[in-house]
């Protein structure tokens, strides 16, 4: 199975004049504007019959799926997936449309054959990574899949998100507040993400923990330069009270109690 992974550029801003290489400015006279409201269901109904409805008519079995700008093919071999992406190239500058040079690639899903090689054997869309992972049939045998994960890039995104938030300085705040200001926020990521390889999950959810502890040792004194403590201490509240977070309780991703 091979995918062609897509990217469009296209004329977006027209409030901006546009800055050339001389420093002078150029008039900008394509385009919708960029930041307006009607921009982004503009550029969806036009990308609908460049690329889904012409998709349909001309490759009816070829699946794909598109999301505002980006899109994914899937295809059946290497030589219809070169071809599929001249074609593709060819038919979005017939539409003055652009296809992102750099982030749109051709993709390579080997599944159970590892004789395949190929430079490139994943790709991130909608927030989620595409690569071989190891998974477990019914009956306990492991084998190799294509599937989708929480992507490095949203990982990423979510921990900044939680830094931002400066949990160990909270100290004025009890659990249960804490519990009541950031639980939707983790609920909606384990919804979204977690609908796939949750266990990829795992490492940013206990990262959270980890900010918990740090909040212990700054809020009782008795805790303070005594990291461990505080974990075990943390880990006996999660395993009495497991509904204050919902990774506790869906996943069982408590804190050591000791």
């Amino acid at each position: 199975m091979w995918f062609v992974v897509t990217h469009t550029i296209y004329p977006y801003s027209l409030e901006a004049p546009l800055q050339l290489t001389d420093g002078t400015l150029s008039e900008r006279r394509m385009g919708t504007p960029q930041g307006g409201v009607i921009s982004p269901l503009l550029m969806n109904l036009f990308l609908h019959y460049v690329f889904d409805k012409w998709m349909q008519i001309h490759y009816p079995n070829l699946p794909f799926a598109r999301y505002a700008d980006d899109g994914v093919v899937h295809c059946n071999t290497l030589q219809e997936t070169e071809r599929l992406k001249i074609v593709l190239e060819n038919r979005f500058k017939e539409c003055k449309l652009e296809i992102h040079p750099d982030k749109t690639k051709i993709v390579c899903c080997k599944g159970n054959k590892p004789w395949i090689k190929y430079p490139t054997m994943k790709f991130e869309f909608l927030g989620f990574e595409f690569r071989l992972r190891t998974a477990r049939t019914r009956t306990g045998n492991l084998f190799a899949c294509f599937l989708p994960a929480i992507s490095p890039t949203a990982a990423k995104a979510i921990r900044k998100e939680m830094r931002s938030w400066h949990i160990p300085t909270r100290s004025d705040k009890s659990i249960l507040d804490l519990s009541r200001m950031f639980g939707a926020s983790l609920m909606g990521w384990m919804n979204y993400y977690g609908h796939f390889y949750k266990s990829a999950m795992y490492p940013t959810l206990y990262n959270f923990n980890r900010k918990l502890v740090k909040w212990v040792t700054k809020k009782y004194k008795r805790f303070r330069r005594r990291p461990r403590r505080a974990h075990y201490w943390l880990g006996r509240i999660a395993h009495k009270e497991p509904w204050l977070f919902p990774h506790w309780k869906m996943y069982g991703l408590k804190p050591s109690a000791g």
